[in-house]
């Protein structure tokens, strides 16, 4: 079973995302913050994270590039998954080592898609 990573700080997102995820079969673990997140990925080496952007005090793109940099966690594929949709929001992140960008609200099918392709 895939096991993805979901750091957000949204109540409210992260519901959407564990009802989507439970329901196509995938584990879910959760963090409410970019640096608790961080932890998390190293301690349980997810197969995929799934990353907000806006949180506070570490953002999703700084978390995106502690993860994608590390020297544990450095495999893991991280998406990120915003309201930010300005294409230079899509370019940072994937210089920050996110394998892919989705804006929110995130359509299941291809939220499901994405992370069967990156975990591949």
């Amino acid at each position: 079973m895939t096991t993805v990573l979901v750091i957000d700080d949204s109540p409210s997102e992260m519901a959407k995302f564990r009802d989507i995820l439970t329901k196509n079969n995938f584990q879910i673990l959760e963090a409410s913050n970019g640096e608790k997140g961080c932890s998390m990925a190293a301690e349980y080496l997810p197969d995929v994270v799934l990353m907000d952007v806006v949180m506070p005090e570490m953002n999703g793109f700084q978390a995106t590039r502690k993860i994608t940099r590390g020297k544990t966690t450095a495999h893991i594929p991280v998406v990120i998954v915003s309201t930010k949709n300005q294409e230079t929001d899509r370019v940072w992140g994937k210089r920050q080592g996110a394998r892919e960008y989705l804006v929110k609200p995130v359509d299941e099918n291809e939220l499901v898609r994405i992370i069967r392709t990156v975990t591949e």
